[in-house]
């Protein structure tokens, strides 16, 4: 008659003993009548257990059945809904029988259920069934919700969550979960990698669940990988892990792991060209794109007067517009583009603006199969720190947009998938950055076609080392860094450049004649080690290419370097290409060239430039040259300064005390100097020239 509570996590085992004594024999069970809170029957539970029949008369038969709120092997009657129970027996089959009941036990055996009985809190005593298809989610809640303290077990089975759910508790898996993309599996107390390993199984699904986890449970900012690698069968769409968010701004890190491509057909790089029309009033977009929507966003853009690392951006399928990362310097018109899509191990692209995400003590092991790293769109301050991105297929870290503002990159190793190969024949690129800001500190790089495209300005590249030569008798090199926004506003200092030259271009610009904008400058180079080995003598180690006409130098500053060949000797350290326009060296201005150390560099180039003149026979006008003393084949635009170096003599050897004025940007280049004196004298004298307005 009593109400036995039945409580979550709870097992009971009720025991009848009974005999025949005479007449038909019956056929016994255990039954029980299950009840709700407020005395209403909970329909739909099991209320008997197994039937045993009795045989013979005199005889004591032992009957059980076990009644529990989990669906464990060995439990009779499984109860979900009901608070407690009346148990008994049935007696079932033939009139006439007369049946002893010697006893009827009901005892508590929840330890043969729990391990731990005090320290677990197991899902399936909550109602989890584990079949992978029933929704389990309310019981992982219930279970955790009941912990208080304890560890929520995540016995054998297989649990489907049909919705979100965040576990406070500590959990520990021995079965596994399955779950959509969309809802999010969070676990509060023990939030690591390894952790949904064990809840997931794949690696590569767990790596997502815990980056969706990091996202959108605000008390943790990291994610820890635990040291291990973590194999990707294709290309990471980090926004597609948790597809409700489009835009992140609040600091998160990923730390202490590897990721390394399985090889195979999702690393292909996707190539499609199209016919599109091109216009320098709208500098960014490409329109009337045919086939447009075969265009991925991500996708290298080549054709005639497109720069380099120009990706696209965005595309609209239904205005048939791309675009771009940055302008065209001449592809006014239409032609035909070649877009080139590579596929990189974690993929941002997909993101309209991500901000402070870091990336921490990661090993990109590429092998030669996948790029690392793509950018947001949008963003600021994306750090990278104490990485190794190892022989990436196509490129290190590429910036599609304006994903770069403020970018750190620190103490990265970026090794190339091309080192056997001549510097010619490479493709690969360490990284690009198309915004401002960027920080780019005590790195080593080697052996890529270029270190990085930088298209922004206010850049500080610090402490690093770049070095991408070959074996080859007088190799061709290619620039290391190569600046695109004429004025860069940047400062290189303390690197070492082995192999390869600082290149400043305009060739993101639409525009690139000079017109109202600022032309080449903004630019500290100081403190820097520069090597060339084996390299024909006509490379430099600083060489300005202007992609149109008019272009000059506005501030400028090269101090302090230490510049040095070996295996032969090249002519000079800078140099201006010509491929497309030169420079007008009528308007240099603020050009500083001094301290520097030269070391098997044949033309030694200073601004202002300390020269010597000498006139072994007396004239009254003295033509000296400044060639190939000033940077850059400048002119001979200014005379600082003019003192004797020893006496000036008339013809007859008679001192005089008299001073030249000075004629500059003199002779048939503007190179040379007229001194012209008050008379007929010889000697010797030291002078300063510029070929730049200092002001």
């Amino acid at each position: 008659m009593g109400e036995t509570p039945i409580l979550p996590g709870c097992y009971l085992r009720i025991t009848a003993r009974v005999k025949a004594i005479a007449g038909d024999f019956p056929t016994v069970r255990i039954a029980a009548w299950a009840g709700l809170n407020g005395g209403a029957e909970a329909t739909g539970e099991a209320t008997s257990g197994p039937s045993t029949t009795l045989t013979t008369y005199g005889d004591i038969v032992e009957i059980s059945a076990i009644v529990g709120t989990g669906d464990r092997t060995g439990v009779d009657l499984v109860w979900n809904e009901a608070a407690y129970g009346h148990y008994g027996i049935d007696l079932t089959g033939p009139n006439g029988g007369v049946v002893r009941v010697d006893d009827l036990i009901i005892e508590d055996i929840t330890s043969a259920f729990h391990r731990k009985l005090m320290a677990t809190v197991d899902v399936r005593d909550y109602g989890a069934i584990g079949d992978g298809t029933t929704d389990d989610a309310d019981a992982f809640v219930a279970a955790d919700a009941a912990a208080a303290g304890r560890e929520v077990l995540i016995s054998d089975g297989v649990y489907r969550l049909g919705r979100s759910v965040t576990m406070q508790s500590r959990v520990r898996f021995e079965g596994k979960v399955t779950q959509d993309a969309a809802d999010r599996f969070i676990l509060q107390k023990n939030f690591d990698y390894l952790t949904y390993v064990d809840a997931f199984g794949s690696e590569e699904l767990a790596f997502r669940k815990a980056y969706q986890g990091l996202l959108n449970f605000s008390d943790h900012e990291s994610l820890d990988l635990g040291g291990r690698r973590i194999s990707l069968s294709e290309p990471l769409d980090m926004q597609a892990c948790d597809p409700t968010r489009t835009v992140f701004a609040t600091r998160r890190v990923v730390r202490n792991g590897q990721f390394q491509p399985i090889a195979g057909a999702a690393w292909d790089t996707d190539v499609v060209t199209s016919q599109a029309t091109y216009a320098t009033g709208t500098s960014n977009r490409l329109s009337n794109v045919i086939d447009v929507a075969n265009v991925a966003v991500g996708a290298l853009v080549q054709g005639t007067g497109v720069g380099r690392e120009v990706y696209v951006t965005s595309k609209n399928v239904g205005q048939q517009t791309v675009e771009l990362s940055q302008p065209l310097y001449d592809a006014a018109g239409t032609q035909t583009f070649t877009f080139t899509r590579f596929k990189y191990m974690l993929d941002f692209s997909g993101y309209d603006d991500l901000a402070q995400f870091v990336l921490d003590d990661i090993d990109f092991q590429c092998s030669g199969d996948a790029s690392a790293i793509m950018l947001a769109p949008q963003g600021l301050t994306f750090h990278v720190k104490d990485c190794f991105i190892t022989k990436p297929k196509d490129r290190g870290i590429t910036s599609i947009g304006r994903g770069c503002q403020g970018m750190m990159i620190d103490r990265c190793n970026f090794v190339s998938n091309e080192q056997p190969l001549a510097v010619q024949n490479r493709t690969t690129i360490a990284f690009n950055c198309n915004a401002n800001d960027v920080k780019i500190r005590d790195n080593r790089v080697s052996l890529f076609k270029h270190f990085c495209i930088l298209a922004g300005g206010g850049n500080l590249v610090s402490g690093n080392h770049w070095f991408h030569g070959d074996s080859e008798p007088a190799g061709v090199r290619k620039a290391g860094i190569v600046f695109t926004l004429p004025n860069c506003r940047s400062v290189v200092t303390g690197n070492y450049c082995d192999n390869n030259f600082i290149e400043l271009t305009n060739e993101h610009e639409e525009e690139p004649a000079q017109g109202n904008q600022f032309s080449f400058g903004g630019l500290t180079i100081t403190g820097n080690s520069f090597l060339s080995s084996d390299t024909a003598p006509w490379f430099n180690f600083i060489v300005v290419k202007p992609y149109g006409p008019g272009h000059f130098i506005h501030g400028l500053s090269v101090v302090s370097n230490v510049f040095r060949s070996t295996n032969g000797n090249i002519d000079r350290v800078d140099g201006v290409d010509t491929s497309f326009a030169d420079l007008d060296y009528t308007r240099m201005r603020a050009v500083t060239f001094s301290g520097n150390t030269f070391h098997n560099i044949s033309e030694i180039v200073q601004n202002p430039a300390s020269l010597t003149h000498t006139q072994s026979s007396a004239s009254q006008t003295w033509v000296a040259e400044t060639a190939p003393r000033l940077p850059f084949g400048g002119r001979a635009r200014f005379v600082d300064a003019v003192m004797p170096n020893g006496p000036v003599q008339t013809g007859s050897n008679s001192d005089v005390f008299e001073q030249p004025w000075a004629d500059s940007s003199y002779g048939p280049d503007n190179t040379q100097v007229r001194f012209v004196w008050p008379s007929a004298v010889k000697g010797t004298i030291r002078f300063t020239a510029r070929m730049d307005n200092p002001l």
